[in-house]
């Protein structure tokens, strides 16, 4: 993926911020502290090409440090017309203070819910993410409430996607295309026509 000056210089500042608050507390797995780019940043990032350009509401549930959810919102303001709504939902009120601190950093808007899913306003959404957060029945359960006719959730998951879909299956219909994801065994299920 190509991204312009203006991008990679939030993303890069999204990154040292990340790094200086990770000793204080814990965002993302220590192991993972050297790749934070590819394994964090980049893997949330290739979400940005799915998603229609055109005004849209993007709900991110369980956002921890922000992926992908605030990687999207950044993307939203420096490489399309920075019309969508964000917004990140998370329980963790340190976690949210980073959030809110990346973005003024990088003088990026989007709305944050310091609280559980289950308490969040009913809203509806036009795109729902999620990353490394819960198996896809629990996640369809999440995302129920924000559901439309047209949502599309876009849920980043490991190799045991196949198993969750066939476990969600025997309680959702859905349709869902499986996309292999830049990191290596992990896949992006883009789901469809989601309904109990």
């Amino acid at each position: 993926m190509n991204f312009s000056e203006k991008t990679i210089e939030k993303l890069k500042i999204y990154e040292e911020t990340l790094k200086k608050w990770q000793s204080k507390i814990n965002l993302i797995s220590p192991s993972t502290i050297p790749d934070i780019w590819d394994r964090h940043i980049m893997d949330s990032a290739q979400l940005y090409p799915l998603i229609s350009k055109q005004p849209q509401i993007i709900l991110d549930l369980g956002s921890g440090a922000g992926f992908p959810g605030l990687v999207l919102a950044i993307l939203n303001q420096t490489e399309g017309k920075g019309n969508w709504s964000v917004h990140l939902v998370e329980s963790d009120a340190r976690k949210c203070a980073f959030m809110q601190e990346v973005l003024r950093l990088c003088q990026v808007h989007a709305t944050i819910h310091n609280c559980r899913i289950e308490d969040m306003p009913q809203m509806q959404a036009d795109i729902i993410t999620a990353r490394a957060l819960k198996e896809t029945k629990t996640l369809l359960y999440y995302a129920t409430p924000f559901l439309k006719p047209n949502t599309i959730c876009l849920f980043l998951k490991g190799e045991n996607a196949d198993f969750e879909l066939s476990w969600a299956a025997n309680e959702y219909s859905f349709l869902v295309e499986k996309i292999p994801s830049l990191t290596n065994g992990s896949f992006i299920l883009k789901m469809m026509e989601i309904h109990k």
